[in-house]
């Protein structure tokens, strides 16, 4: 196991999949990841790229040929190589390797760099285009956080507080993962989205552009919680396994594919093109008290 810490926190991490493994604050060593229990999802904060979410048929096309690519893409389940760690700081890097190029024709360096800053954990993303034609991809964040999470309370004593008022409709789910062609009336001229085991039982929910560039975890009944900041990240998934004791807070520059997707991947919604040598950077945070 790998670790970075400061004054305030303690986070632990996995070359694995380029993973968090466990975020406490020191003063008063609280666990705020989720413990990854294989009995209702056994990940706590996955990488999703080169794709996030479900391709329709686990398929797309690309310059008039298939390829085979699984739910939110390979990173999260390949070995990352740590190339800086200090005290306070960690950089993991990913190439593209004889495996990836064969479900995903592009070379490709992705680093993952994690920063402790105060009781702020900083997650860096950097994507460079390693080939020589023009790349498409996606990314996207997947962490996992305890609740509840202090000791005496339940679930349903937690809310989700947005940074902005919202009117928002939530973009449905298919059988198969795909995105609905229309959005439901969901949030409505509101901060705060009361959090309860049931609103996950038909899946994520899923926004576009939302007017908040942060989303928080709190309770009347404690203190404590934690705070995801993710400026540039266009979609938000929020997600919980079934009757599990966590609620995943996901900012992506990427979705799954449509229900009526053409399957072509210059063609899909919020695909990155990347050209030649350039480098595409993205930064989420999260504050922890």
């Amino acid at each position: 196991m790998l670790e970075i810490s400061n004054d305030y926190l303690q986070v632990q991490l996995s070359a694995q999949g380029a993973e968090l493994q466990s975020i406490t604050r020191k003063d008063h060593q609280l666990e705020y990841l989720w413990s990854g229990d294989p009995a209702f999802w056994g990940k706590k904060s996955p990488i999703l790229f080169p794709i996030v979410g479900g391709l329709k048929n686990n398929t797309y096309r690309y310059n008039g040929r298939e390829y085979q690519l699984g739910r939110h893409g390979f990173a999260r389940d390949m070995a990352f190589t740590v190339t800086l760690h200090t005290a306070t700081s960690i950089n993991f890097s990913l190439q593209d390797n004889e495996r990836t190029l064969q479900h995903y024709p592009f070379p490709f360096s992705l680093n993952v760099r994690y920063t402790v800053q105060d009781a702020t954990l900083l997650v860096n993303y950097e994507v460079q285009n390693m080939g020589d034609d023009v790349m498409y991809f996606s990314i996207g964040a997947h962490p996992a956080f305890r609740v509840p999470l202090a000791p005496g309370t339940s679930f349903e004593d937690y809310a989700l507080h947005f940074n902005e008022t919202e009117t928002a409709g939530v973009w449905p789910l298919s059988a198969g993962g795909q995105i609905e062609t229309t959005p439901l009336p969901y949030l409505e001229q509101t901060r705060q989205l009361p959090l309860k085991k049931d609103l996950f039982y038909k899946d994520a929910l899923v926004f576009k552009q939302l007017a908040s560039t942060a989303i928080a975890i709190r309770s009347a009944q404690t203190a404590h919680g934690v705070e995801v900041h993710f400026p540039g990240f266009p979609y938000m998934g929020i997600w919980s396994a079934k009757d599990a004791d966590f609620v995943c807070i996901e900012p992506w520059c990427g979705i799954a594919d449509h229900v009526n997707t053409s399957g072509e991947l210059q063609e899909k919604e919020g695909i990155i093109p990347l050209k030649p040598e350039e480098i595409f950077q993205r930064q989420w945070s999260a504050v922890f008290f």
